[in-house]
């Protein structure tokens, strides 16, 4: 099943809500429950996405698969992974030094943000500046 950009936008719509107004009934303190609780959006919404990024990793295992610029693809969906487990790395890290599991300096916990950032900044860089010479 493939979704259409208004449901992908839809879906995305929800799922910050959901965790905007969690987030802020905790910060209000109206809402007495664990970080780990409060990301429960951002972690179904991840699942969500891996689930699909997944699948369409494994798709090139069919047989029939044409692997004609399926290299370029394919780097890229790693990219993708790699910035969703760094995502997913940093807001595990923020939840447990959030709650207290931990007295990890604060400095650490962003380290997987930077890592995701500067990825996100290099492969910008690579397709705004790199010219295909065909």
């Amino acid at each position: 099943m493939r979704m259409s950009l208004a449901q992908r936008v839809l879906l995305t719509w929800l799922f910050t809500l959901l965790f905007l107004i969690m987030l802020v009934l905790k910060l209000d303190e109206k809402a007495p429950w664990n970080w780990f609780l409060i990301f429960i959006p951002v972690w179904i919404f991840d699942t969500i996405l891996l689930v699909m990024l997944i699948v369409k990793m494994a798709g090139r295992c069919k047989s029939g698969f044409d692997p004609r610029n399926g290299s370029q693809n394919m780097k890229k969906k790693v990219w993708y992974l790699i910035a969703m487990l760094l995502k997913l790395a940093f807001c595990l890290a923020l939840c447990a030094k959030l709650q207290r599991f931990t007295n990890m300096k604060l400095a650490y916990v962003f380290i997987p943000l930077w890592a995701l950032l500067i990825g996100g900044m290099v492969e910008l860089g690579y397709n705004i500046f790199y010219v295909r010479r065909d």
